[in-house]
């Protein structure tokens, strides 16, 4: 035990050290001319899904036009993708940039969870270890594609990414003169060679400290792989061995000093900075079309986020009364799937979760309308017994499996019954920036009937029940609307308007304690469709004044600037700001409870994440997790989307319920991103609203100003929690082990635990003086089980940090690709103050398959004509067999990957026993190509390449002339082959 507390400590203190970045920089570069990992990965990204939707729209015989180079912005390579896209039609790129940005995040974490895990950064020559790190995470990321959980695959594979990356900044695989990537790093099935061995010298001393020719001439000779040895704590290295370098580096103090880093242009190496973010590219590129010949093009552009549409999420309760409300969740998503299916704006995904109690679930994920259609149309009302039901159990599963930045809706009568989770919900929130709409029925009855199989039981929501859904509503950006079961059908047009393309919030607020006030917002020239909602108390009235000084009161329903329709505590205006551009205003009169939410279409709106700087020698920031520090200093990363013409003006963190306002520090970082700072922020809750000017052609004017506000609130604490590397759990009969985690994948039948600190912050600074209790919880969206703390302690001498650890034990039933999010949060014994720390796992057992399917022809046949005028009227087979050994897992699939013909497959078993999948090609002898890609269970991926051979005299004109040789199923061989008519080539990816 003391042993492990002792690692657990220096665990903690290595991360939480300054300046331990040792790779290309995580995010940015601030010297003007540096790739970071940012750069790399956002690129790779952008190109390959550039690729990918050229490559469709040849197939489809449409036009791509677009050069595909490092310039590309997300804007112009979503237009390029939209079959329908064209300059001046509405496009949101919000899906898009969050999901890259998602992985360039994840990307740049592993800087800071794994700071010193040697595998992570392939230091100190463990090559065998970074492929392991590379390979095992591919894998999980297409076994959770297969199980459509995109959000924690881009979680992966930005992690995978920076390993992958950083191989060419720590290796000397640049020095060596290679110009293109080490392939053999994504496939396991290949021996890694030319390794410099443990006791062979790779480096000299460098000369007044230039290290430009530290590398020993007969290791460049012999074209051996080595990389730098790097530790912040011992300078002890391997004799002759490089060092990575730099001021934290403390082995490249001794002989032979100085590094090999190409990290920045500062670097050791850093005149090869730029060579080595070039193959860093192409290497992310490759590793990318792997697994896009794995899952295929149009799961691996889901994978990439590319999409205008958001997803369909509905959370239902399923007893006894709710029939009503299951029947007008059925009429509203059967309308919006009809109108919309086949279209640019269909949902680019289905969710749904039942609830009551005791139960909660199954969750259904699926891009497949149909399945979703079939699967609320089995839901029925039924049950109920005592009044609450499981809601936020049901809503925490929602928003895990949701992609960011998603509109889920709720409907329930009744009050949650797992209320504890409430601070749960409020980090998954805050975490996924979702906005959560509740539709709540009858709320205002102070008795209903519920049928049971026991007869009519009677039952109500109090308002303070009702309220745990409008402080969830309130916090995520969205509204809780409280109508009788009768006209609920009038208030589910709040869904079909979140599900219309391009949606952006203009302006947002909440005042409770209800004050009549005034509220302002700008429509710009690019905003389209706006509506504007108004809950509140029937008493509550308002008045809307245009940039041109028209009023209209909430008196007359239809006028001048807008026709409203009232159900229950809603108002929804539909606003007419044609030749209105400028600013508005709305009036509400009221001394109870409202909110005022007012939102459009268009292709300019913006997405923010928190970040948190490292000082140090690699200064940079990370994505932070949880809630900032009240007092203190706070960044955010703003990326403004949809547009490559807009000029930021000013971004505010402002209290939507009060006057507090604090103004950011805006530096340009380029292609629309900006890194804000603000000082000082005090306790509240806050959301962020960003000004500015667009010049693009889609304004109805030259230069528009343009106002975007966050949904999601950020709130302030003076509690710290931070999370540690997990560690797995290894039992043997004499001891228990803690062995570091290599990744954020987890087996079934596993057990690992999370290390946690648990601080308490004055200004923004751990109070290293402070004592203290804090009520420790834990969740995680699977039920799996786990321990935790009940409570950590803060006493005098401890630094101000108390310490503690969460198990989590992963059944052996797990699917390969089912994620896990586990919520540790602590909150003071006063209940007035709770952070959070969110972590995301995905479960992947081992993989002992890493062999590709293997292809090999069966037969040829063609009678092709010479003249090309003369090929529509014949064609040419091709027969290959696909195997996957006796120990491999077997062929899942074998698809065209380019062709124009049909592909028919059939099964057999060979004579060894395996299986052997038969693939027939046929096609017209004007598609003379043809590439079969075949997958195996685990994602391995074998191609097949055969081209027609012209014959050397003038055929005669016949259609379909087929002969197939093929003896029990058994593949020939090449020698008893040459006869054929088309060249086939082999190509192993």
């Amino acid at each position: 035990m003391a042993l492990r507390r002792t690692v657990m400590f220096l665990l903690l203190v290595v991360l939480s050290l300054p300046g331990l970045i040792h790779s290309f920089q995580p995010l940015f570069s601030f010297d003007g001319s540096s790739i970071t990992h940012r750069d790399i990965t956002q690129r790779a990204v952008l190109r390959k899904t550039a690729e990918v939707c050229r490559d469709i729209a040849v197939s489809e015989g449409r036009d791509f036009s677009l050069t595909i180079d490092d310039s590309l912005s997300a804007v112009q390579v979503q237009r390029a993708c939209s079959s329908t896209g064209t300059s001046s039609s509405l496009l949101s790129t919000v899906i898009f940039q969050t999901s890259i940005t998602k992985m360039y995040f994840s990307n740049a974490k592993v800087d800071v969870v794994f700071a010193l895990s040697e595998e992570h950064h392939f230091d100190d020559e463990t090559f065998q270890g970074g492929r392991d790190v590379i390979t095992t995470g591919v894998s999980a990321v297409k076994a959770s594609v297969k199980l459509e959980n995109f959000v924690a695959g881009r979680w992966t594979l930005g992690r995978v990414c920076h390993t992958l990356q950083d191989f060419y900044s720590h290796s000397n695989w640049v020095e060596l003169g290679n110009t293109a990537p080490y392939s053999t790093l994504i496939r396991p099935d290949q021996p890694l060679e030319n390794l410099a061995g443990p006791s062979t010298p790779t480096c000299r001393n460098c000369t007044g400290g230039n290290c430009d020719d530290n590398l020993l001439p007969e290791l460049l000779q012999q074209s051996l792989l080595t990389s730098g040895y790097f530790n912040v704590f011992s300078s002890a290295k391997p004799a002759g061995k490089c060092s990575h370098g730099g001021s934290f580096d403390r082995t490249s103090r001794q002989d032979p000093v100085g590094g090999i880093s190409k990290d920045d242009i500062g670097s050791s190496h850093g005149s090869l900075h730029l060579k080595a973010a070039d193959l860093a590219v192409n290497a992310t590129m490759e590793l990318l079309e792997d697994v896009r010949l794995s899952v295929g093009d149009k799961n691996f552009l889901r994978l990439m986020g590319l999409s205008q549409s958001s997803v369909l999420c509905f959370v239902i309760d399923t007893t006894g009364s709710m029939s009503d409300d299951i029947a007008e969740a059925k009429r509203v998503s059967f309308d919006i799937i009809d109108r919309k299916r086949g279209t640019q704006q269909e949902p680019s995904a289905y969710i749904l979760v039942p609830f009551n109690d005791p139960g909660f679930g199954p969750l259904l994920v699926t891009t497949d309308a149909d399945i979703f259609k079939d699967s609320i149309n089995k839901l029925s009302a039924s049950g109920g017994g005592d009044i609450p039901e499981l809601c936020l159990s049901g809503l925490q599963l929602a928003l895990t499996a949701a992609p960011p930045s998603s509109e889920i809706f709720v409907f329930t009568d009744a009050p949650a019954k797992d209320a504890h989770l409430k601070s749960t919900v409020t980090a998954l929130i805050e975490s996924t920036k979702s906005a959560v709409n509740f539709m709540l029925t009858d709320v205002l009855a102070s008795r209903r009937r519920r049928r049971s199989l026991q007869g009519p039981v009677s039952r109500s929501m109090s308002q303070s029940d009702a309220q745990l859904y409008r402080d969830l509503a309130r916090a995520s950006g969205g509204q809780a609307i409280e109508v009788t079961k009768s006209d609920l059908s009038l208030a589910t047009t709040v869904i079909e308007d979140s599900s219309a393309g391009a949606v952006v919030t203009v302006f947002q607020v909440v005042r409770n304690p209800g004050r009549p006030d005034n509220f302002t917002f700008t429509v710009d020239g690019s905003i389209r469709n706006m509506t504007a909602y108004v809950t509140g108390d029937s008493s509550l009235t308002f008045s809307l004044t245009s940039s041109t000084g028209v009023s209209q009161s909430s008196s007359q329903s239809s006028g001048p600037l807008a026709s409203f329709t009232t159900v229950g505590n809603l108002r929804r205006l539909s606003l007419n700001t044609d030749n209105q551009t400028g600013s508005w205003e709305i009036t509400v009169d009221s001394n109870k409870p409202y909110s005022v939410k007012v939102t459009g279409q268009s292709s300019v709106n913006f997405i923010f994440n928190l970040v948190e700087a490292h000082e140090g020698a690699h200064g940079d920031f990370s994505l932070k997790e949880g809630r900032p520090l009240s007092g203190g200093n706070t960044s955010l990363l703003v990326s403004v989307t949809g547009s490559d013409t807009v000029k930021v003006t000013e971004v505010t963190l402002f209290d939507s319920s009060g006057p507090t306002e604090v103004n950011g520090s805006l530096q340009s970082l380029g292609s629309g991103n900006f890194l804000v700072t603000f000082s000082g922020v005090p306790a509240g809750d806050f959301v962020v609203r960003l000004r500015g000017e667009d010049s693009s052609s889609t304004s109805r004017s030259t230069t528009s100003t343009f106002q975007r506000q966050a949904s999601t609130q950020i709130k302030t604490s003076s509690i710290s929690v931070t999370v540690s590397a997990p560690l797995r759990i290894i039992y043997t009969k004499q001891l228990v082990w803690h062995a570091q985690v290599n990744n954020t994948d987890v087996e079934p039948g596993s057990t690992i635990s999370v290390p946690f600190t648990v601080a308490t912050a004055t200004n923004g600074v751990v109070n290293d003086s402070a004592t203290g209790t804090f009520t420790v919880r834990a969740n995680n969206d699977r039920s799996y089980a786990l321990t935790t703390p009940s409570t950590v302690a803060i006493a005098a001498g401890d630094g101000g940090t108390a310490n503690g650890t969460v198990t989590l034990t992963v059944p052996t039933s797990a699917a390969s690709g089912t994620d896990v999010t586990l919520t540790i949060e602590a909150e003071n014994t006063a209940a007035t103050d709770v952070n959070y720390a969110v972590l995301r796992f995905s479960v992947a057992p081992k993989v002992t398959d890493i062999d590709r399917p293997v292809c090999q022809e069966v037969s040829s046949s063609s009678n092709c004509p010479s003249s090309s005028s003369l090929c529509a009227s014949s064609q040419w087979e091709f027969i290959a067999n696909f195997t996957d050994g006796v120990n491999g897992t077997g062929i899942e699939s074998v698809t065209i990957r380019q062709g124009n013909g049909t592909l028919n497959t059939t099964t057999v078993a060979g004579a060894g026993g395996e299986n052997i999948t038969v693939a027939t090609y046929s096609a017209s002898c004007c598609s003379q190509n043809v590439e079969l890609t075949a997958v195996d269970k685990v994602g391995n991926v074998g191609t097949c390449v055969g081209q027609v051979k012209q014959s050397s005299t003038a055929a005669p004109v016949i259609t379909a002339a087929v002969n197939t040789t093929s003896t029990g199923g058994l593949t020939l061989s090449m020698s008893q082959s040459l006869w054929i008519c088309a060249a086939v080539s082999l190509l192993w990816y």
